[in-house]
């Protein structure tokens, strides 16, 4: 156990200078192929981790293919990492016919490497963790730095504009023949599995599993932004290649815009203003594609605290739900 332990601290320090790097690399001009492959592949390795060494010996169910995979490895005994990929791909299977085969191929992707890492890190700790597991407040660690772990690793996968699939497929899939909104289907499908996870466990457990779900979404959203807690962002783009970012916008983001006329102060001369509203997981390739377009352009981005419309939360007309595609949040 101690050279396990040894080797996970070099492992860790291994981590923490890649994820430094991975950061630093949204401030530089670095080609964005490379810059997202060093975020997958840190996000998740800490994804990884933080199931191996945390969520699964700590029996922290917190929603997800990871909370059920925690549940049978410990009745069982299957490895949570085989069974995160396992209980991943029949969930990718139904996705392809509904949110398209770039969704499936980078959540591949992402799930699989996710797996890999949470079965090598599982491998040299045996799913002990580096807790002792004596007492409660063991439990409440494993739940709160499993939690900020986690989430730190999804939200540079989703960075990347992958994803580690997961149930919100299941979500998706519901907010799309359901009038509930996708806020409240992903909200009922991780309810269920912590509840699965308080019958196997107890109910302590279960309350362990909502806290590292919170710590856990908290991280996501602040390293997918930095900033806010919401799901879309509202972006305001000033460039003379309004047309070209507004194709592409189109045709990689699968969303509209709007084009607004104005005049500056300063010269007084007319320009044109293209706002476009995108999920918090598309801000990223939204920047990109300004980036490229036009080095020069100006642009910022709002917090949005509500969205309705195509390719949002549908509006409802008479009680009943309109036949509108939802793309993946």
């Amino acid at each position: 156990m101690k050279n396990s332990q040894n080797t996970l601290l070099k492992l860790l320090e291994f981590m923490f200078q890649y994820n430094k790097l991975a950061l630093s690399c949204e401030g530089r001009q670095m080609d964005h192929k490379v810059r997202d492959a060093i975020s997958l592949l840190v996000g998740t390795c800490i994804g990884g981790f933080s199931v191996a060494c945390f969520i699964t010996p700590g029996k922290i169910v917190s929603g997800g293919v990871t909370g059920l995979a925690t549940i049978l490895y410990h009745l069982k005994g299957w490895d949570t990492g085989v069974m995160i990929l396992v209980l991943s791909i029949p969930l990718f299977v139904l996705a392809y016919s509904i949110l398209g085969k770039a969704y499936v191929v980078k959540g591949m992707i992402g799930i699989t490497l996710f797996s890999l890492f949470a079965t090598l890190f599982g491998r040299l700790t045996n799913y002990e963790g580096l807790l002792p597991y004596e007492d409660i407040a063991d439990i409440l660690f494993s739940a709160i730095f499993g939690g900020a772990l986690f989430g730190t690793g999804v939200g540079l996968v989703l960075r990347t504009g992958a994803s580690t699939g997961g149930t919100d497929i299941i979500a998706q899939i519901l907010n799309k023949y359901t009038p509930l909104p996708l806020g409240t289907c992903l909200m009922l499908t991780d309810f269920l599995i912590i509840a699965t996870g308080g019958f196997a466990f107890g109910f302590k457990r279960a309350l362990f599993g909502v806290i590292a779900m919170y710590i856990s979404g908290k991280a996501v959203n602040y390293v997918v932004m930095s900033l806010g807690t919401k799901y879309a962002k509202a972006a305001y783009i000033f460039s003379p290649k309004y047309k070209q970012i507004g194709d592409r916008i189109i045709e990689e983001l699968h969303h509209g815009g709007t084009l607004i006329s104005g005049n500056g102060i300063y010269s007084g001369n007319e320009r044109q203003m293209l706002l476009a509203v995108v999920h918090n997981q598309q801000i990223n390739k939204l920047q990109d594609i300004v980036r490229e377009e036009d080095p020069n352009a100006f642009m910022f981005v709002q917090e949005t605290y509500e969205v309705l419309g195509q390719g949002f939360v549908p509006i409802y007309k008479n009680g009943k739900k309109k036949g509108i595609v939802t793309y993946p949040l």
